[in-house]
Order: structure tokens, then C-alpha cells, then sequence
């Protein structure tokens, strides 16, 4: 038989069956006398490629195995593919409560606004945490985001009009309380496929279960107005702080579990900063759809890039914490300042998206009293959360290192909220809109400064010198750097 068929041929490896594919490849194209170029192979033997399936059993990226931290995988967890496209849908939900109050500024509006953003808030928040768990990019992983989505568009389109029709309060919450039961019935499903979180996800869904019937009063017309925001406040809060109990140490502790779930700070750090881009971009949006500002250099213009400035001041802000040069994050400094860091992106959030909403329509129309409040209001929230932000850091820092010490490099935060708190109570006359977003404006870049400036070393120059350090040590450019040194 081995004759008939021919000597079997030998096993090559890798590099073998490289080399023979590229010989296939090349041959008939190259000239007499021409090496075949060599291809390296591109996978990584530390990073193993998975194989595929339609659907994955949901595993835990990390937790804590009697106190100590565990994880799957040594590799840093970035935002999957299609957090990211869950989150595009968040850019326009936002702006269409902030719209509604930002049109109509007042008292019933204003709570209508901080229900259905925190609701909002909480649909986000509970994905993110699935995701920083369980994140697979599998099928129903996939269908889930999808059907989130689906069914936030069907709530963002009925939430603004609860207050003039009960079918359209109806339609909100029944749609949110659907919302909320898929959500909780991924955490039962994950807690099948994985032990280590298993009772914490399972104590999650029961009291997902108890906020699901504290919604229903909400359908019935015999209940006052009054009553159903009563009713939707202790529902929000009875979610907010059912999370704390069941994702915090305190279960783990009380039921003596050796696993509990733990967080993927980087993964966390990531997703916030990613919505906190999101609600900047609300100061960003109008100043440039529909050209508000066109016709050239005029007040409009210089609006909108007040408008912009602001922004990216509080992107700084935010991004760079308190501007230590080391410091332990909220999050593994203690359980307190972990659970304040992640509750306190709510009322940053929804301060700054209504500030930017109304800034940004500064240039199609002017702030009428209700606005200026909100302006300032938010804007005030906004620099006050992240004064209590930035203390939730503890430096490591050595004493005097840098130029000023954390309270004083971070104090024109709180100076900056009640400056421009106050400022609502002057009238239009005295201070416009231009000279309102233009103090805002100053006071946002007089703290970025102020914050850059006091985070620097002490002795450090302005400069940093631009010679190579071989040719500092051949003494080449010393000269001149000892000038520079001098100069500042």
C-alpha cells in the first residue's frame, strides 16, 4: 500500500510549514534567481488564541479568595468592542433629559430630570459591572447589549413626557422594570456559570426583585404626584444602596464567604472616564451643530469657545485627580472611599450635562433666570464633587516635595462652586451671558493653572532640557542648561 501511494512524508514544524507555504506562495512570481522573503509568525506564545464558540460560559475576571485578590488573567482589561458601542447610545439618551429641562427650567422638571437620569445611570452602571466581571463577547452577551439598547430607546422617548400623559408614565416604567429584570436575570445566569460570585449575584437579583414591585404604584392614576416621586425616590435609593450591601465586603463577611467579587480598577477607571467624555461632550455638541456660531469673529463664536475651554478644563481635572505624583487610588485605599469614588460620578455627571447642555445654547439663545441657575448650579455640583473626588486620593507623596500641598493645590475647587453658586443671583444686567461663561471660563483655567502649577516639584525648572544625556555628560549643553536653570 505505501508503495501505491508514494513515501509518506515527514512531519515538519512550524517553521517548516512556514517555509514551504511561503515557497507555494512566491514561486510563481518570482524571478529566476530571487530569495523568498521570510514571513515571522504573528502569534504570541503568552497570549494563547482562544478558540471560538457561539456561546461561552460566563467566568470571573477577578475576586477575592478569602481577602485576597485573584484574577483569570494577568493581560489589563480594556472596554470591549461593544461597550463602547453601547455607550454611543448613552451621547443622545442624556442630551434628551437635559433638553427637556434645559427648554422648560423648573422645580417639576428638575426632579423629572434627576429620576430619569439616575435611573438612566443605573441601567449604565449595572452593564458596566456585568461587563467588568464577565465580559466575553459572546452571543447572548451580544444580544443582551442589544436588547438594552433597544429598549433605552423605547425609554428616552416616553421619560420626558411622564408628566403630561399617565400612558406615557406607563410606558416609562414598564419599560424600565423590564429593563431591570433583564439585567438582574444576567446576574442569575452568571451566577450558574461561576461560583465565586454566586451568592452575591443571587442576593443582587432578589433585591432587584423587591425594587421591581416598589414601581408599581406608578401605573395606578388614583396615586398623587407627589406620592409617585416619593415612590420613585425610595426605588432609586433602595437600588443604590441594595448594590453597596451585596457587592460590598460587608455580605462576604456577615456569611463568612471565602469568594466574593471584587473590582478590575483599570477596567472601572476606564469606563468612567469614558462616560465623563460623554457629558463633556454635551459642551461640545451644539456649539457646532446647526453653525450656531458662523458669520466669523463675533460673540457667538467666542461663546462657543468659552464654552470648549471649560470643558477641557474639567477633562483635566477629572482626569488628573488631585495632581499628586503618587497616590493610592479610592478604590484600594479603603472600602469608604472605594464606595464614595464610584457613587460620586452620579451628581458629577448630571451637573456638568446640565451645565454644558445650557452653555452650549447660550449662542442660539439668551439664559433666562431658570437657566442661569442651572448654568451655575451644575456647574458649581460639577467643581464641588470633584473637590470631594480629589480628597478620596491619599498621596504618597513626600512632605514638601511639591510646590504646594494637596489642600491648598486643590482648594480653588470649592472656591470656584460657590463663586459661581452665587453668581445666579445677580441679574442679567450686571453680569450677561457672555460675562457669566466668561467668569465660569476663568475660573476653570485660573484652577487648571493653579493645580498644574502646585503639582510640580520643588527646584524643578520649566523647561525640560532637550540635549541628549550622552551629551550631557560630555558636558556638551551643560552651559547652556545651568542659563536656563538660572533664569526661572
Amino acid at each position: 500500500m505505501s508503495r501505491l501511494m508514494g513515501r509518506p512524508k515527514p512531519e515538519l514544524d512550524n517553521d517548516e510549514k512556514l517555509g514551504s507555504i511561503n515557497e507555494n506562495v512566491y514561486s510563481q512570481s518570482m524571478e529566476p534567481g530571487e530569495q523568498i522573503p521570510r514571513v515571522e509568525a504573528t502569534e504570541d506564545p503568552d497570549d494563547p488564541i482562544e478558540r471560538r464558540y457561539l456561546i461561552r460560559r460566563p467566568k470571573a475576571h477577578q475576586w477575592f479568595e478569602d481577602d485576597i485578590l485573584m484574577k483569570a488573567s494577568d493581560r489589563e482589561r480594556v472596554a470591549g468592542k461593544f461597550e463602547l458601542f453601547y455607550d454611543l447610545l448613552y451621547v443622545a439618551l442624556i442630551a434628551n433629559f437635559a433638553e427637556k429641562l434645559a427648554e422648560e427650567p423648573s422645580g417639576t422638571n428638575l426632579v423629572l430630570f434627576i429620576i430619569t437620569f439616575t435611573t438612566a445611570w443605573h441601567v449604565w452602571a449595572d452593564e458596566k459591572e456585568h461587563a467588568n466581571n464577565y465580559y466575553n463577547d459572546d452571543l447572548v452577551q451580544r444580544l443582551n447589549i442589544l436588547w438594552i439598547m433597544a429598549l433605552l430607546i423605547l425609554f428616552g422617548n416616553n421619560a420626558n413626557y411622564v408628566t403630561e400623559d399617565i400612558a406615557y408614565l406607563r410606558i416609562t416604567v414598564a419599560t424600565y422594570q423590564i429593563i431591570r429584570f433583564t439585567q438582574a436575570c444576567m446576574f442569575l445566569y452568571n451566577s450558574f456559570g461561576d461560583f465565586r460570585h454566586r451568592p452575591q449575584n443571587r442576593a443582587y437579583v432578589a433585591s432587584e426583585m423587591v425594587v421591581l414591585l416598589i414601581w408599581i404604584p406608578m401605573y395606578f392614576e388614583e396615586v398623587s404626584n407627589g406620592a409617585k416621586v416619593a415612590v420613585a425616590f425610595v426605588a432609586i435609593l433602595f437600588e443604590e444602596f441594595g448594590w453597596i450591601f451585596t457587592f460590598g465586603p460587608w455580605i462576604g463577611k456577615w456569611f463568612g464567604l471565602k469568594h466574593r467579587t471584587a473590582l478590575d480598577i483599570a477596567h472601572e477607571n476606564d469606563r468612567f472616564t469614558a462616560f465623563t467624555i460623554i457629558v463633556l461632550g454635551e459642551f461640545t455638541y451644539a456649539i457646532l451643530v446647526g453653525s450656531p456660531a458662523r458669520g466669523g469673529l463675533n460673540f457667538n463664536y467666542l461663546r462657543a469657545v468659552l464654552t470648549l475651554i471649560i470643558a477641557f478644563c474639567f477633562n483635566s481635572m477629572y482626569v488628573y485627580g488631585d495632581g499628586a505624583i503618587r497616590s493610592v487610588h479610592p478604590a484600594r485605599r479603603h472600602v469608604a472611599t472605594a464606595t464614595l469614588w464610584l457613587m460620586i460620578h452620579l451628581p458629577i455627571s448630571a451637573g456638568l450635562l446640565i451645565a454644558g447642555h445650557v452653555a452650549s445654547g447660550t449662542m442660539l439663545e439668551e439664559m433666562n433666570e431658570g437657566r442661569r441657575w442651572l448654568f451655575g448650579g451644575g456647574m458649581a455640583v460639577g467643581f464641588f464633587t470633584l473637590w470631594i473626588m480629589s480628597h478620596l486620593f491619599k498621596d504618597v507623596d513626600p512632605p514638601c516635595k511639591l510646590f504646594m500641598r494637596k489642600f491648598l493645590r486643590i482648594s480653588p475647587r470649592l472656591v470656584s462652586a460657590i463663586i459661581l453658586a452665587l453668581i445666579p443671583l445677580t441679574s442679567s444686567e450686571q453680569v450677561n451671558d457672555t460675562a457669566f461663561l466668561g467668569t465660569a471660563t476663568g475660573l476653570s483655567v485660573f484652577t487648571v493653572i493653579w493645580e498644574t502649577v502646585g503639582g510640580l516639584e520643588k527646584g524643578a525648572c520649566f523647561f525640560e532640557s532637550w540635549k541628549d544625556e550622552e551629551e550631557l555628560q560630555n558636558g556638551m549643553g551643560a552651559p547652556r542648561e545651568r542659563e536656563e536653570r538660572d533664569a526661572f
